[in-house]
């Protein structure tokens, strides 16, 4: 279902002049009123009267999460802050915190978005959403929240965690569209699996899953275990949290809200404007934010665009489902390699489960050690060795296909791998201690 034809099927003519006069309007008012901008562009030599085409674009200064952690908590906020409704923040787990300050009328977009988003998984106001992304400070249950209140729909507002009721919920709401993400949608499968709960009974039938990278294969094990349709969701907090972009029925890349985010990829090194069909780092600018609005946000995450026509009607342009993020690139003997492409191929050998780690280390010649952790499934561990040394060979030669290096993997007991409710977390870094 499309939420909103008149900007999802809009053409392509009539976005980029409503782009451009959102993108104006945006630099004249953070010009005028945020003097962190203005200062870059005063030192980058631009003001908002050489913006003359959408292209121009490319002469703005890009913002990073650097500056916005050297700006908080209010250095970029671009309206008083008696307008200020709701205050949301990034983890703050490797420094310091990133804040994003809406609006009225964001929170408004960000419902709007949220239901475009949802509406695209098929959920209707018939929907009961069981909504496990965790609310507080992280825009990952808000933002869900309100794209199905937007919608219509009977919303659970569950958060994260506390498994065993959320499945006690999930069968006695009869809950039909799951929102999480999508590691602890596998670990709430394992703990129904070890309940006795046959989710492929239950009425849950979709679920939008992000806030992590997964792979294509990881979406065919979470549908093989409940029995959905399970779609891919992208936001991040600086931008305003889910919503950003979204899977249609076609799942043939995420459609980006463009009315409301204009996209750019760019060389991760040069930053130079790539075309579509090349691969570089995903930059957006928020058209419409009035609390902390963002020019030319660098995300590090890295895809492409994907221009052809979809075939369910939206004219937006899609984003390829993310391969890895510049910062979490891995460098192995000169090969770059990003943990969701070690999971693709672990999840495609039978016998182990879709739960790893990545340890990293610096061994005793300086050079860097990687160590894939994999579990191996309860009915195929063994006390034989010869069973489990066959099982790792497997991996390692599966791995050495796909990679084109060799990881000497350790193989692990079920259920020893830390589970996650929120973010999982795939890489431990050694190297630094």
């Amino acid at each position: 279902m499309i939420f909103n034809p008149e900007y999802e099927s809009m053409d392509g003519k009539t976005r980029e002049k409503l782009q451009f006069a959102r993108l104006k309007n945006l630099v004249e008012r953070l010009y005028a009123a945020v003097p962190f901008y203005r200062n870059r562009m005063d030192e980058a030599g631009v003001s908002p009267r050489d913006l003359l085409t959408l292209a121009d674009i490319a002469k703005l200064p890009f913002t990073t999460k650097d500056d916005l952690r050297e700006t908080f908590p209010y250095g970029i906020l671009a309206c008083p802050k008696s307008l200020i409704e709701e205050i949301h923040m990034s983890s703050g787990t490797t420094g310091i915190p990133v804040v994003d300050a809406y609006t009225h009328k964001d929170i408004e977009i960000w419902g709007e978005s949220m239901a475009r988003t949802m509406a695209a998984a098929g959920c209707t106001r018939d929907d009961t959403v069981q909504n496990c992304y965790g609310y507080g400070l992280f825009t990952g249950g808000p933002g869900a929240h309100y794209g199905a209140r937007v919608l219509g729909a009977n919303v659970l507002p569950m958060s994260s965690g506390n498994t065993a009721r959320q499945l006690q919920v999930m069968q006695a709401f009869g809950s039909t569209i799951l929102t999480c993400t999508p590691s602890y949608a596998l670990y709430m499968a394992e703990e129904a699996a070890e309940a006795g709960i046959d989710l492929l009974k239950l009425p849950i039938n979709k679920g939008c899953f992000g806030a992590e990278p997964w792979s294509e294969n990881m979406r065919r094990e979470i549908e093989a275990r409940y029995g959905m349709k399970a779609y891919d969701i992208y936001g991040l907090t600086e931008i305003i949290g889910p919503g950003v972009a979204f899977e249609c029925e076609a799942q043939n890349g995420l459609h980006i809200n463009e009315d409301l985010f204009y996209p750019e990829i760019i060389d991760p090194t040069t930053g130079r404007v790539l075309a579509p069909g090349e691969k570089g780092e995903l930059v957006f600018t928020t058209l419409t934010k009035e609390g902390t609005p963002l020019i030319r946000y660098r995300t590090r995450d890295i895809t492409y665009f994907i221009t052809e026509p979809c075939t369910c009607g939206r004219t937006t342009i899609r984003m390829h489902r993310l391969f890895g993020r510049t910062d979490d690139m891995l460098i192995i003997r000169g090969v770059n390699v990003f943990p969701s492409q070690i999971e693709q191929a672990l999840i495609e050998i039978e016998g182990t489960e879709p739960q790893y780690l990545i340890v990293l280390n610096r061994g005793a010649s300086h050079l860097d050690e990687v160590e894939p952790q994999v579990e191996v499934k309860k009915e195929f561990f063994s006390d034989e060795t010869r069973d489990l040394e066959g099982l790792r060979a497997k991996i390692e030669a599966v791995m050495k296909s796909k990679l084109q290096i060799f990881l000497k993997v350790k193989l692990v007991e079920p259920k020893t791998i830390e589970r996650s409710i929120g973010k999982a977390k795939r890489v431990i870094d050694n190297r630094k201690i």
